[in-house]
Parts: structure tokens; C-alpha cells; sequence
């Protein structure tokens, strides 16, 4: 399989990454520990959807135009950063809580875990040092 499609395939996921934590996290309606406020959450999402839009342009224009051009790939890379970074941080919702003032661990409907969401950002974080390899080497 060429890199090409890797990171295709990558920034199909890491989309679906995005708009799925959007859709869980609504309304914060979202499971763990602690609330995540809607600062974190609208930076995830706002960061997600810019990097896709940026990557995506990066990737189908050629480096001879502006949409192509070098800058415009260290900028989506950014973003991927932002988010992974966002995502990161909304994972320690789920860390064990101790002490008198301690609050109950809740779920939703999407899984009675943290698995879908580590799953998630941590995929996320493999496939952002992959889109920043590929970048550095000149692969895409």
C-alpha cells in the first residue's frame, strides 16, 4: 500500500475522529469523571475541521499553487496538533478521581468505557506523527 493512500485513509478516520467526539461530547452529555467544558470541546472541533480542510487542499493541489505550497501543509499540520493535543486532554475525563469531594464516573449510551475514546485519540495521535513524517520525508 503507498503512503499516499495511508494518508488518505488517515484523514478519512481522523475526520470521523472529530465529528464523532463533537456528537458525543454535545450538550455535555458526554461519559467520564469530570465535564469537559465547551472551550476544549469547540477548539477539538473548530482545530479538527480547519486541519481536514487544510490537509485536504495540501494534499490534492500541486506545489507549484498557492493551495499546494509548503506553508499551507506546516499550517494543516498545526491544526492536527491542536486537535490531537484537544483530544488528549478530554481523555482525562476518565482518570480515577480521589478524595472526600470525589464524583461518581458516569456513561452514555456509546460504550461503558473509556475504549472508544482512547481508541479514538490515540489513533489520532499515531496518525498525526505519521502525517508529520510523511511531510518531513516528502512522501506526500
Amino acid at each position: 500500500m503507498s503512503t499516499d493512500v495511508i494518508v488518505y485513509v488517515l484523514t478519512g478516520l481522523a475526520l470521523v475522529v472529530v465529528v464523532l467526539t463533537r456528537l458525543r461530547m454535545r450538550q455535555g452529555q458526554g461519559a467520564g469523571r469530570a465535564y469537559v467544558g465547551t472551550l476544549l470541546l469547540n477548539m477539538h472541533t473548530g482545530s479538527g475541521l480547519l486541519a481536514v480542510v487544510s490537509w485536504v487542499l495540501f494534499l490534492v493541489f500541486s506545489e507549484d499553487s498557492a493551495l499546494g505550497d509548503p506553508l499551507v501543509g506546516i499550517i494543516a499540520l498545526t491544526f492536527w496538533w491542536i486537535v490531537t493535543v484537544c483530544g488528549l486532554l478530554m481523555l482525562v475525563r476518565w482518570l480515577p478521581s480521589r478524595g472526600r469531594h470525589a464524583s461518581e464516573g458516569f456513561q452514555d449510551s456509546w460504550s461503558e468505557g473509556p475504549g472508544l475514546s482512547i481508541l479514538a485519540h490515540v489513533g489520532m495521535l499515531v496518525g498525526v506523527c505519521i502525517f508529520t513524517y510523511t511531510y518531513l520525508f516528502s512522501k506526500v
